[in-house]
């Protein structure tokens, strides 16, 4: 199994990064000049700075993880003409599960990347690699840096150190600074076919082969909401409130209960969250502190307490922001089943499991109909984005989706 095989159906991409990878590896072996800095030969296919972008579950990151993997394998086949990557040895294995010294894996669960974070991976970039080839920076949400943080990172990529490479990763390339952009090396990733999202699903994952393709179908190949979707129940719970939402706003009381049961779900993956992490981050945090028995705190203590609930209060903004996002996704996807039923399509529906909501919505209403109600759910993602509160937002689309 190598490091490339979580990549699913991204062929191209695949086969650029496997050759970046061999020039790199051929540059750390041999090539150097007299002063130990690395001179890429004009022909490499490697560089510093990459930027990979792509619609969400397209498999950014999980491209920029393999190649981190095979930017620092060991293998000894490497020897005798084997590709980097091998996804056993100690280099690609402690990559891919992030606890590689010269591997900085870095995601946000907070709505921003400021200035002081970004100061910190810079920081690290300029240092040599500890016990790796190269030290590598991957910056997940690269979308996420404020514009002094973009700044920051814009020196770091305009003067990199010799053995230094960063892979970001975005939605678009609109999402990231241009003065950034034009520095990366770029790669596109598409969405996965439904049939190979199915088939990983099915061949890594050991999910029973009608459960994947349900799964996959239903987000469209995505692949982590398709896995999530596929093995937690609780994720096709709240699939199923929103699925039912388009029945539920025929009257004004209808859309304001449908809103205020879709924010309160976000509400409970938050929760969820905080119960899970916030409890165990402040317990940990207070021991650091020296808290005592009775859990009194030193005295100076105070501002590092406050700053880890103001962490956590953005965290669980956050979530719930997402789990909204994810619910308006479906709720795109149901109506954009009913708009192929309308316009006499034979693209394959997303959401066939509720086949007889859509033929209802479908026959009582008209393609325009329809439209307006999808761009009513992308107003609604906007005005999310614009931080206006979540049950405001929400009323305001499903009262739209009634008057359609």
């Amino acid at each position: 199994m190598t490091v490339w095989d979580d990549l699913v159906g991204q062929e191209r991409v695949q086969t650029q990064l496997a050759a970046a990878a061999r020039d790199a590896d051929a540059l750390v072996t041999s090539v150097q000049d007299r002063t130990g800095v690395l001179q890429a030969p004009l022909a490499s296919k490697m560089t510093h700075a990459w930027l990979f972008t792509g619609p969400p579950g397209s498999g950014r990151s999980t491209a920029a993880r393999a190649f981190a993997a095979a930017l620092q394998c060991v293998s000894p086949d490497r020897a005798l003409g084997a590709a980097p990557g091998c996804g056993f040895c100690d280099g690609c294995h402690t990559t891919l599960i992030g606890t590689h010294s010269d591997a900085e894996i870095v995601r946000t669960d907070l709505l921003s990347i400021g200035v002081k974070e970004t100061r910190d991976l810079v920081r690290r970039a300029q240092l040599s690699p500890a016990v790796g080839r190269w030290q590598v920076i991957v910056l997940e949400d690269a979308d996420r840096l404020t514009e002094g943080a973009g700044n920051v990172l814009l020196k770091a990529i305009e003067e990199p150190a010799p053995r230094t490479v960063w892979l970001l990763c975005a939605p678009s390339l609109e999402d990231v600074l241009p003065t950034i952009r034009s520095r990366c090396r770029h790669l596109t990733l598409s969405t996965p076919s439904v049939a190979a999202v199915t088939d990983v699903l099915i061949r890594r994952d050991g999910i029973d082969p009608e459960a994947a393709a349900t799964a996959a179908r239903a987000t469209q190949g995505h692949i982590g909401r398709a896995r999530r979707l596929a093995t937690d129940e609780r994720a096709r719970a709240r699939r199923a409130v929103v699925l039912k939402l388009p029945m539920r706003v025929a009257d004004i009381g209808g859309c304001l209960k449908a809103a205020q049961e879709l924010v309160d779900v976000a509400g409970e993956d938050a929760k969820q969250v905080a119960e899970d992490v916030d409890v165990k981050e402040t317990e940990g945090l207070k021991a650091a502190l020296g808290a005592s028995a009775g859990g009194r705190m030193p005295r100076g203590t105070a501002g590092a307490m406050k700053e880890l609930a103001d962490r956590q209060k953005r965290r669980s903004t956050r979530t719930q922001r997402d789990t909204l996002d994810l619910a308006l996704t479906d709720l795109t996807g149901f109506y954009r089943d009913v708009l192929a039923l309308q316009l006499g399509s034979r693209v394959a529906l997303a959401n066939e499991d509720v086949r007889d909501s859509l033929d209802r919505v479908a026959q009582s209403s008209t393609a325009e109909r329809t439209l307006r109600r999808i761009e009513s759910i992308i107003a609604c993602r906007q005005a999310l984005d614009r931080n206006v509160a979540p049950l405001l937002a929400v009323e305001a689309m499903t009262v739209a989706l009634r008057a359609g």
